[in-house]
């Protein structure tokens, strides 16, 4: 089981304007079901700069995080990346996606 620091080390990485997935992120850690683990992560670290959880949504591209922001502070983090969000999904997800097991060989 990742532990948190192994998930914001992994989280560090997400480029600009890209976003992955919390399952993408366990599953790339040898932790295939433990998405809700890297979710508890994303919200324990609010508060620390070098880590983007706002890059990090559901394996739908669905802002699932946003009411840990506040507001809209995820979708606003977001477009300012030129990612477009309706109805707290980005469109055209999969273009956008970032998966570390691919990315980080």
């Amino acid at each position: 089981m990742a532990d948190f620091e192994a998930i914001y080390q992994v989280v560090a990485l997400i480029p600009e304007g890209r976003v992955t997935s919390y399952g993408a992120i366990a599953g790339y850690l040898g932790s295939k079901g433990g998405a809700r683990l890297v979710g508890w992560a994303m919200n324990a670290s609010h508060g620390q700069a070098s880590i983007p959880a706002h890059r990090v949504v559901n394996r739908n591209g669905v802002l699932t995080g946003k009411n840990f922001f506040g507001g809209n502070r995820m979708q606003e983090l977001l477009e300012a990346e030129c990612l477009t969000i309706k109805d707290d999904q980005i469109q055209h997800f999969s273009s956008h996606f970032w998966d570390p097991a691919v990315e980080l060989l």
